[in-house]
């Protein structure tokens, strides 16, 4: 009885070596650091704070590393903007041919094709405008699909649609001046309110243009959704049309 003693306030503390398995632990759990992590990671800190906030320590932060340790996989912020866009741009490709069938036909993919630019531009409102602006891979790539890829697969599935040569590059450039314009635009509408040259807000210059200000309640009306699909629909029968003349 007098050799018994009570192990229970050693066992409830944790000592040196429990601590570092604790560690060890959370460390295994993570995700190992990889680019695709960190490029996902910066394009999450993007859509919470903007681009501007974005910057290697807090994205070190978010992978749970030194801002130094980022640059075995991403070399500059230019890498990592262009990295950014390739993920979202890589990420429709793969998303658009495991949805693409046969049977549906060239309106169906360019329809669902649209509807997955524009569902990454709403999602990704800070990221789009560099989808736009950022150098494709040589000159006559053009954004929004905008990589070689892209081009190829677009091209490819129309011409094994019927569209020659001529049909298809048109399409291509009709479609993306299409998308690139329209999207651009509802963008660049959800963005937050500026203020003019006199430090005023546009609303309290409004009186001063009698036009704007009775049309401002219709002007200011969302239509982007119905926009873009009248725009899409007039855009296919127009290349229908370049088809069936030629």
């Amino acid at each position: 009885m007098g050799d018994h003693h009570d192990d229970r306030g050693a066992d409830s503390v944790p000592g040196p070596d429990s601590r570092d398995s604790e560690s060890s632990e959370r460390d295994d759990a993570r995700a190992p650091l990889s680019r695709r992590l960190i490029l996902e990671a910066a394009i999450t800190l993007v859509d919470a704070d903007g681009l501007p906030k974005l910057t290697m320590r807090r994205l070190g932060s978010a992978c749970g590393v030194e801002a130094m340790a980022l640059y075995r996989y991403v070399h500059s912020r230019e890498d990592l903007l262009g990295g950014m866009v390739d993920v979202l741009i890589g990420d429709l490709h793969a998303d658009q041919l495991a949805a693409r069938r046969r049977e549906d036909g060239w309106q169906d993919f360019l329809v669902r094709l649209a509807h997955g630019v524009r569902q990454i531009a709403l999602d990704h409102p800070e990221l789009f405008p560099l989808i736009a602006t950022r150098p494709p891979e040589a000159p006559w790539v053009r954004p929004p699909l905008r990589s070689l890829r892209w081009m190829e697969t677009f091209l490819a599935t129309l011409l094994s649609y019927g569209f020659d040569d001529d049909a298809a590059v048109g399409a291509y450039r009709s479609y993306t001046t299409f998308l690139l314009g329209q999207l651009l635009l509802e963008v660049a509408a959800r963005g937050p309110a500026t203020t003019t040259a006199t430090g005023r807000s546009p609303a309290a210059e409004l009186p001063e243009y009698p036009q704007l200000f009775r049309l401002q309640p219709k002007l200011s009306q969302d239509q982007s959704a119905v926009e873009f699909e009248e725009a899409l629909e007039a855009l296919l029968d127009r290349i229908e049309r370049v088809l069936t003349v030629d």
